[in-house]
């Protein structure tokens, strides 16, 4: 019966804390081929011209048939979807950190206008941010120019072993403050932290959002595209931290941050620790079932489709899809010819919450046992709370407690282990072969 009552309390909790924003849009279904045009322009022949053409038939049908065929050319492909030419123009920005809220809450636009104020009157630190111009670029220039705050470790604090470095990342819609305490925490173990904003979120936020609606819509194509940008972002990180001599590396995403630091392990062999901080199989069921994106469920629910149907059209942004090469059981294809990588060991803490109405606690079991049939590496956490309520007291202590205690011992015997640098093999955007 306590049972009962607790779970009942988290469900009313969490469900309070994913309708307090009004600032959600419901935005009609659109396929967003724009959105991928380069890709599908380099396809090969027998590819490309059957996507073209159901396209430009502009039938509902066909226009889906089209893009179950990009996803089916993204997973043929997956290496050179997220592949890249590696940014020439990585320089430190220093600025005062500013909060980007994603919600008009009073107390949130409160705390904004403080963080403006201290910094107008010379009372709050400057920042120092990594910038570049993202490999993938998009309509939106503010976008197109990445930001990562940096956080690097006293040197003191990192002399007598491998230089160490993770790469952070939020969840959707967090402003530029979320994760920030963790960088800093890691700091402290000697470890230096890139906190990455995601495509469309805080600085590289269109000024005509609210919130990163962009990143995760009704747009099907823009999401997908929105994905691979985040991909390539990471590992675009993971190159400049290589040039400053960084060895070991890492990376934390938080629910879908969790999904991008997924799939970009699963294509660079580079990162060797991994926390999930919630995590699902399926792009789509997420979007479908989840309490904090009904508005994007009602969009496609309007235009007909189906929970099946709407798996089958983000399945090339899915973890579910990309398990063999995490585990380094599927073959890296390089250049023209496909060939086996050396994928060096990974080591994850995956932690999932059973009261979570965001992220279904099923999706993360299905994780789990896929993890389990692929004999690696990993351990699990359960959080006593829901999705949202992990951010709240006393959760979020309990959060942080798994996630820095894992980066700490993971990389102490990553150390032990001697240098885990392997440069990723050349993955260069180019046209495809017939």
């Amino acid at each position: 019966m306590l049972r009962n009552l607790y779970a009942k309390w988290m469900f009313d909790w969490e469900t309070r804390l994913t309708t307090r924003d009004t600032n959600r849009r419901i935005r009609p279904l659109e396929w967003g081929f724009d959105w991928l045009a380069d890709w599908i322009d380099s396809l090969p022949d027998a590819r490309r011209i059957p996507i073209q053409q159901d396209m430009a038939s502009k039938e509902p049908a066909r226009m889906e048939a089209a893009m179950l065929a990009v996803n089916d050319s993204i997973l043929a492909y997956s290496d050179r979807f997220y592949g890249y030419n590696p940014p020439t123009d990585f320089r430190l920005e220093e600025r005062h950190p500013q909060l980007f809220p994603t919600n008009v809450r009073p107390e949130t636009l409160r705390e904004d206008a403080r963080l403006k104020r201290l910094a107008a009157e010379g009372r709050l630190p400057p920042a120092q941010f990594l910038r570049f111009t993202s490999p993938i670029r998009t309509p939106y220039p503010e976008n197109n120019q990445v930001n990562a705050r940096w956080y690097p470790a006293p040197a003191e604090k990192q002399a007598g072993k491998p230089r160490q470095a993770m790469i952070v990342l939020p969840q959707w819609n967090a402003d530029a403050f979320s994760h920030n305490a963790l960088c800093s925490i890691f700091n402290h173990f000697g470890i230096s932290a890139l906190r990455l904003s995601n495509p469309f979120h805080d600085i590289r936020r269109p000024a005509e959002l609210e919130r990163s609606d962009y990143a995760v819509s009704a747009n099907i194509g823009r999401t997908i595209a929105t994905n691979r940008q985040a991909v390539v972002d990471i590992r675009s990180c993971l190159d400049w931290l290589e040039m400053q001599g960084y060895e070991q590396f890492g990376i934390l995403g938080t629910s879908l941050g969790s999904c991008y630091a997924f799939i970009a392990s699963a294509h660079d062999p580079r990162l060797r620790v991994h926390v999930f901080n919630h995590a699902a199989t399926w792009f789509g069921d997420v979007a479908w079932t989840g309490q904090s994106t009904r508005h994007i469920h009602a969009a496609f629910e309007q235009a007909g489709l189906t929970q099946a149907r709407l798996r089958a059209l983000w399945s090339g942004i899915s973890p579910m899809v990309y398990m063999d090469l995490f585990a380094g059981t599927a073959p890296i294809r390089q250049q023209e010819a496909d060939a086996p990588v050396a994928w060096p060991r990974k080591r994850s803490r995956m932690i999932y919450a059973p009261y979570d109405l965001t992220f279904l606690p099923e999706f993360s079991l299905q994780v789990i046992e896929q993890f389990k049939l692929h004999d690696l590496d990993f351990d699990v956490k359960v959080l006593p709370c829901g999705h949202y309520t992990t951010g709240e007291f006393p959760f979020k202590y309990i959060d942080g407690w798994y996630m820095g205690s894992f980066v700490y011992t993971a990389f102490k015997r990553l150390a032990r282990e001697g240098s885990g640098s392997t440069s990723p093999p050349q993955m260069e955007y180019v046209a495809l072969s017939a």
